[in-house]
């Protein structure tokens, strides 16, 4: 085991954290910069790509200067980030010529239906474990060759390059030396494809999207680039892993095993197992993703059940209707109250992903009474994350346990709420940021500074395990079956 350390960066879809990791699997140092939200239209969401980047900057400048060690002892850098998002940039200024548009925008519902009605969608599906819906990039790279045709020439010339969030910032951080992407990010695409394992000719010409633009598709750890001291905080350093921020996780909790399964709690929530070297298939609204590629050439996939509205509500109730001041004080609002009293929080504030896949839900809030206080709807929110991850799990094989992670995983409350729901124990993890630790930890693995998986195994410990109450069983079935109506009245909305 070498000495040295990992920096992290996590670039999520509020904010960018960077975590300094030790050969021990501990976190040495933390720095985060969140970065604004852009709302042009209902239903579209963008981030500024300069934004994104001067947020990782600031958040990596803080981490190292929290951290008592030195760039020396650094063996290498990690890269992990919300998925989906396409952004186009300049190849020699690497200036970009619009924002970025999010994973979570709805703009290409009418896309997705035109192309469903042409007859692709069974085509698509085979080829990619996806769906036809906006939430993923092939989409909305079609909908800016449709709308922004100046634009989309300079795609076509070669000029700019198109790519998710980690291929943005490996070309920021290399000056534009390398244009690369890993495997996790490119199965997201709908432009690869899965059992191939390469860009898919036949879908780039279907969505428009020339292949020469697409970066090159590498291994998820190994020497896949290098900083440029000259854009990247005077540090020379390889970048030796990438991973999208879902299977990041799933690595991070050391995930390795078939029937390995986890729930992240983000922005979103994210349950993933592990099915080793095979690619499963789910009639049930599963989704079948590459996990990683080892230097071998050898792929892990996993099943992936997407929530796109979790930790977003609660971002919502303090930002939108500002009715908390801090997200981490919802636990103590929302057990000044019993129960919702009847009330029902249905956050499909970008539409509805797993296992329902409707572009045009929209959010609701129902069973509002004269006697509704902030408590009720504050509950209602914490109990609508975990009546979504019931949703999904509810389409899986059945599981013993989940292991959760990410920011809403601190909160106690809800984590005993899952667990009664689920009926089975969710066990939680010491570290929860377990996204930026699956980069660091394929860094690291790139680097030499672990040697095996089985090394990093060794690295996870338990911090609590929440049991369900059998007491609860009752409650827990009448209130997820009002969920359930809830979720009907807020389908085919808009």
């Amino acid at each position: 085991m070498s000495p040295k350390s990992i920096l992290a960066i996590d670039a999520g879809t509020t904010g960018v954290t960077a975590l300094v990791v030790t050969p021990d699997g501990a976190i040495a140092a933390k720095g985060y910069q969140e970065f604004a939200q852009h709302f042009p239209q209902p239903g579209w969401v963008e981030h500024s790509p300069e934004e994104i980047w001067q947020a990782t900057l600031e958040s990596a400048r803080a981490a190292l200067k929290a951290w008592s060690g030195t760039p020396a002892d650094l063996a290498g850098i990690g890269i992990t980030n919300q998925r989906e998002t396409v952004l186009l940039w300049d190849r020699e200024t690497l200036g970009s010529p619009r924002r970025a548009i999010v994973w979570q925008d709805r703009r290409t519902a009418d896309i997705c239906t035109r192309m469903k009605a042409e007859g692709h969608e069974d085509r698509v599906s085979e080829l990619t474990g996806l769906r036809l819906d906006p939430y993923f990039s092939g989409t909305k790279l079609a909908w800016i060759a449709e709308h922004e045709p100046h634009a989309w020439a300079l795609v076509e010339s070669g000029r700019y390059a198109v790519g998710t969030v980690d291929s943005y910032l490996v070309a920021r951080m290399t000056r534009g030396t390398w244009h690369v992407t890993d495997v996790s990010n490119a199965s997201r695409t709908l432009l690869f494809d899965l059992e191939q394992g390469a860009w898919s000719p036949e879908l780039c010409a279907l969505f428009g999207v020339p292949v020469d633009a697409l970066p090159e598709v590498v291994d998820s750890w190994g020497d896949l680039a290098r900083t440029d001291p000259r854009s990247f905080l005077d540090l020379d350093l390889p970048i030796a892993g990438i991973a999208g921020d879902q299977q990041s996780a799933l690595f991070g909790q050391t995930c390795f095993l078939v029937g390995d399964s986890k729930c992240t709690y983000g922005t979103g929530s994210f349950i993933l197992t592990n099915t080793g070297t095979t690619v499963e298939r789910s009639d049930a609204g599963l989704l079948s993703t590459a996990a990683w590629r080892d230097p071998s050439g050898a792929v892990t996939y996993a099943l992936e059940g997407s929530i796109f509205v979790t930790g977003a509500a609660v971002q919502w109730l303090r930002d939108g209707l500002q009715i908390v001041d801090t997200a981490a004080e919802t636990q103590a609002v929302a057990q000044t109250v019993d129960s919702t009293e009847g009330v029902v929080f249905v956050p499909a504030l970008t539409g509805l992903g797993a296992p329902h896949w409707d572009p045009h839900a929209r959010g609701a809030i129902l069973g509002l009474t004269r006697g509704t206080r902030r408590a009720h709807i504050v509950r209602a929110t914490l109990e609508a994350i975990t009546y979504e991850v019931r949703d999904v799990i509810d389409t899986m094989p059945s599981l013993t346990s989940v292991a959760v992670d990410g920011g809403a995983a601190a909160n106690d409350f809800l984590c005993q709420l899952q667990a009664d729901l689920l009926g089975v124990p969710v066990e939680r993890p010491r570290i929860v940021e377990t996204t930026g630790l699956g980069a660091a930890f394929m860094a690291g693995l790139g680097t030499g500074v672990w040697s095996s998986t089985d090394e990093l195994e060794s690295t996870w410990q338990l911090d609590r395990v929440f049991q369900p109450d059998p007491a609860a069983a009752e409650r827990t079935a009448a209130s997820y079956a009002l969920w359930k109506k809830a979720v009907e009245r807020a389908k085919d909305w808009a």
